[in-house]
């Protein structure tokens, strides 16, 4: 199969397509409404902290524009609009009074997706946690557990009626790793101390964050996120052997093994012990599993590993792809593997307490240059096909494959690297407000809409012959 020969029938009728974004890298707007200061907002109002120099005060605007991106991605032929919701606009304080102003506009969001026929799928939490809950320790603070709850409770019964998709949290091991670790994203803490305890509040949370969901929201269907990579070791030597599954250990399977019952990875990640003395208490590791209806894989290229002594914790460290020869990258330097995403979906796949996997988050950032108001991006467009084939070959040879949802509809704020990548298959000129759609774009268009027009040119012709 080449990926001319690729056809959306081919996915099946039940496989849902659809674009992924969240509020902090689109809404703006970040002190309109009631809402209170997001740890992403102190952390990128700070100066040397985001590379660029920039901030999200308005990125592409969403909040005042939702109607013009969810009409897009109508347009562009997607079934279904991932968004999160944003704690702080929720719940200014973190607990307690309910804003009012921040529950309209995401009745608004839902309500427009529901006019345009797309499916809204929420996610709980992207990684914006209310700076107020922060200066109390954030995740590092067992009491997060009854906070998120009540954020939970809050969601579920305001818009449970409207919305059966739900994801709890986004790539876990990404904002407990960056934010608490190596300092790297928001809050910018680091060190054991901070990431064992955050590891541990949020899987608590993970689950039980999902029991509020099945409680609150009738038929509801609910996954969470995890970002995810194919690890290979980079030679056959002991050492890199034990680098990748150490690594694999940190990044794939932290958060999914206590989901899924399974206990933390503590043989592959001895440091783990000290988390299991310190933080987990009688009667956690229960609590830690929910038997969820679908995971969310969010694979963006795979990791090459070997040996490093002097690292600590895993003694691993990546070989990155040019000091392999591998020159096809993105422009962040990621490789570009569709191999590596075939190979993650039959390794997350090889869990029997699976039941579903959907692709929750997947795309490319690369280079983009606006010529006589186009963006041509055949790179981006060859990563989708070729990406798409992967998970094509996997769902054929019978892997329970839901669902595909492309990162992201507009280019937008991209974290600690800010505007400069750009994943958007929606050109976004930042100073205009403008959309463009690129080539990407409108190769999903043609894409998702050629078997609709297949079938409306089957009837005009038939129309024509009973005439």
């Amino acid at each position: 199969m080449n990926h001319q020969q690729l056809r959306k029938e081919d996915f099946g009728n039940d496989f849902v397509w659809g674009i992924a974004m969240s509020a902090f890298q689109n809404e703006g707007a970040w002190n309109e409404g009631n809402k209170s200061e997001s740890i992403w907002d102190r952390f990128s109002h700070k100066k040397n902290r985001i590379l660029d120099k920039t901030n999200a005060d308005v990125t592409t605007d969403f909040y005042h524009r939702y109607r013009e991106d969810i009409r897009l991605t109508k347009e562009l032929g997607f079934e279904v609009f991932r968004f999160s919701f944003a704690w702080s606009r929720i719940l200014p304080n973190g607990i307690g009074t309910v804003n009012h102003e921040g529950i309209d506009f995401y009745h608004k969001v839902i309500d427009t997706c529901l006019e345009f026929g797309l499916e809204p799928w929420p996610t709980i939490y992207h990684w914006d946690l209310p700076q107020i809950l922060e200066d109390m320790g954030g995740w590092t603070n067992r009491h997060i557990v009854d906070w998120f709850v009540e954020y939970c409770e809050v969601l579920t019964e305001e818009f449970g009626s409207k919305v059966k998709h739900w994801m709890v949290l986004n790539e876990p091991a990404g904002f407990t790793g960056l934010g608490y670790m190596t300092g790297y994203h928001a809050p910018g803490r680091m060190g054991m101390s901070n990431f064992l305890p955050a590891v541990h509040h949020t899987a608590l949370c993970q689950a039980e964050g999902a029991r509020v969901i099945r409680r609150n929201v009738s038929d509801a269907v609910i996954g969470t996120t995890f970002s995810c990579s194919h690890i290979e070791p980079h030679t056959h030597r002991f050492a890199d052997i034990k680098a990748a599954q150490k690594v694999d250990a940190l990044l794939n399977r932290l958060f999914l093994e206590p989901a899924l019952g399974l206990g933390y990875p503590i043989e592959d990640l001895p440091f783990l012990k000290t988390m299991m003395k310190k933080h987990v208490f009688e009667g956690d590791m229960e609590r830690l599993a929910f038997d969820f209806d679908f995971i969310g894989i969010q694979n963006y290229f795979k990791l090459v590993m070997k040996g490093a002594w002097w690292m600590p914790y895993i003694n691993a460290m990546e070989v990155k792809p040019h000091k392999r020869g591998v020159h096809h990258t993105t422009d962040l330097g990621w490789e570009v593997s569709p191999d590596g995403m075939y190979e993650i979906i039959k390794k997350f796949a090889s869990y029997p307490q699976i039941k579903q996997l959907i692709i929750t988050e997947n795309g490319a950032a690369f280079k983009d240059t606006l010529r006589h108001g186009e963006v041509h991006d055949p790179e981006r467009t060859a990563f989708y096909q070729t990406y798409l084939q992967s998970i094509l070959k996997a769902k054929q040879e019978g892997i329970n494959l839901g669902g595909y949802l492309a990162w992201t509809l507009t280019d937008n704020f991209e974290w600690r690297e800010g505007y400069q990548p750009k994943f958007g298959l929606v050109y976004v000129d930042f100073e205009t407000q403008e959309r463009i759609v690129k080539s990407s774009g409108k190769w999903f268009k043609e894409f998702l809409t050629a078997e609709k027009k297949h079938k409306q040119a089957d009837i005009l012709v038939s129309e024509k012959v009973i005439c």
